[in-house]
């Protein structure tokens, strides 16, 4: 007989492996850059119960005990009516976090076309942009000051 037939057969061995070398790599990820945050929804969980122990802990002097009282009520009806929307929506809060990032990227990139935009006219003359008088036209035809509706028509803003 040979070598090879007279091992047992372990057809999970490379996905026992590789799954070995994954959870040794989150331990030490873990260990360098601490926990990773968990969904948006249980982010949001915590900053929920953050903010409600933050609010409940804050000493009220100017208005008293009542106030206080009145502070943790509220804070109690308000983690009570956020808690049921968090389970029974996680992940409509992964949507919404992950659209979040996208409107973040879409502004992101407007502002530095805006910023490029500036700089290479600050370059182009030389030195800071000196605007033009109100109604009065800068001459540029990449001036975006100069832009107007596409359909050409004079726009009265009296």
């Amino acid at each position: 007989m040979s070598e090879a037939t007279d091992r047992p057969v372990d057809d999970d061995a490379w996905a026992r492996a590789c799954a070995e070398d994954l959870e040794a790599e989150k331990a030490r990820r873990r260990a360098q850059y601490g926990p990773q945050p968990g969904t948006a929804a249980e982010e949001l969980r915590k900053l929920v119960d953050a903010v409600a122990d933050k609010l409940s802990s804050l000493p009220s002097p100017l208005f008293g005990a009542a106030a206080q009282d009145t502070v943790q009520q509220i804070v109690k009806q308000a983690k009570s009516a956020a808690q049921p929307v968090i389970e029974r929506n996680p992940d409509v809060f992964d949507h919404l976090a992950a659209a979040g990032g996208e409107l973040l990227a879409a502004y992101r990139s407007a502002v530095e076309g805006q910023e490029r935009r500036w700089t290479r006219r600050a370059e182009d003359t030389g030195g800071p942009e000196k605007p033009a008088a109100t109604g009065e036209q800068s001459g540029d035809p990449t001036d975006p000051r100069d832009e107007g509706p596409a359909t050409g028509q004079h726009i009265d803003l009296d």
